[in-house]
């Protein structure tokens, strides 16, 4: 199944009472990108969401971020005493020495480096980590629906290109023969009318071949046969499972070079306009291309 490389995902939950929210967005890239934006404490499961990522994206950049609440009373900093008693038993001297009305301001002394120490959230972000997991996955499921459902789309206006292509491409087909023939006929009147006026006259074998050469040197049946051969293939790729982006960039890149052939051999104002035409539903398959992975 086709699908774009542009989608969003989210996912919330709460996992041992801590709360957990997953926004993973993916925009065009050549190749697989992932930008994975971590809280310090779940540092440890970059690892895993990175192989979460790339088991469902295969092409893109991908950027996953994850905000992380913890409640209250898990979060309050702890009072290190051993550290806040040995500050108090470097105060009390100076306090007695210096003023025995002069008393020790507890908040004060909180402030002072070691006593409070954050709560230690390593711990909990490990033990919540396959929770987190879990949400992250339906992130990524959401991303990948979302992704399903452009690339449908994509599929349709591609296939119309598609159809676009190989209508011109009859129209070709069609008038290269009238081309040859409209070419003999306006070299016979010259030649006669040359002769005719200089009483010459011209061995038909010379003419004869002469329209051969025209229609060697302007013959585009090989160039439209492969320009054929190429929408069948891009037509197979779009309804490939695996991820087809490159291979459609590629036959795209065939069928311009091809419809470029075709317009510089066709010396034909009226299959020139059909090369125009051929151009531009290629160019415009290749700007959709870019969008698929």
């Amino acid at each position: 199944m086709l699908r774009s490389m542009t989608g969003f995902g989210s996912a919330q939950g709460q996992v041992d009472g801590v709360e957990y929210a997953v926004e993973v967005r993916a925009v065009n890239n050549r190749y697989f990108k992932a930008v994975v934006k971590l809280p310090d404490s779940l540092a440890s499961a970059e690892g895993e969401v990175e192989k979460l990522i790339r088991s469902r994206v295969g092409r893109g950049t991908v950027t996953l971020s994850v905000r992380m609440r913890v409640p209250d009373e898990m979060a309050a900093h702890r009072v290190n005493a051993a550290a806040l008693q040995r500050y108090l038993d470097q105060l009390r001297p100076l306090e007695m020495d210096a003023n025995p009305t002069l008393r020790i301001d507890l908040g004060a002394m909180l402030q002072l480096p070691g006593v409070c120490e954050p709560a230690p959230l390593e711990e909990l972000a490990r033990r919540t980590q396959d929770g987190l997991l879990k949400l992250v996955a339906g992130a990524l499921d959401a991303l990948v629906a979302m992704r399903r459902t452009e690339g449908e789309a994509l599929k349709a206006d591609l296939l119309g290109h598609c159809e676009a292509i190989e209508q011109h491409l009859a129209a070709v087909g069609q008038r290269s023969p009238q081309v040859v023939a409209e070419y003999h006929k306006r070299l016979s009147a010259r030649v006669q009318e040359l002769t005719g006026a200089g009483n010459l006259k011209i061995d038909e074998d010379i003419l004869a071949r002469e329209v051969a050469i025209f229609a060697e040197r302007c013959d585009v049946a090989e160039e439209i046969s492969r320009m054929r051969g190429h929408v069948s293939q891009f037509r197979d790729a779009l309804g490939q499972g695996e991820p087809s982006g490159r291979k459609l960039d590629f036959i795209a890149q065939e069928m311009l070079r091809e419809a470029n052939t075709i317009g510089s051999k066709a010396n034909d104002a009226e299959i020139a306009r059909s090369v125009v035409e051929l151009k531009t539903a290629v160019d415009r398959i290749k700007e959709q291309v870019q969008n698929v992975e």
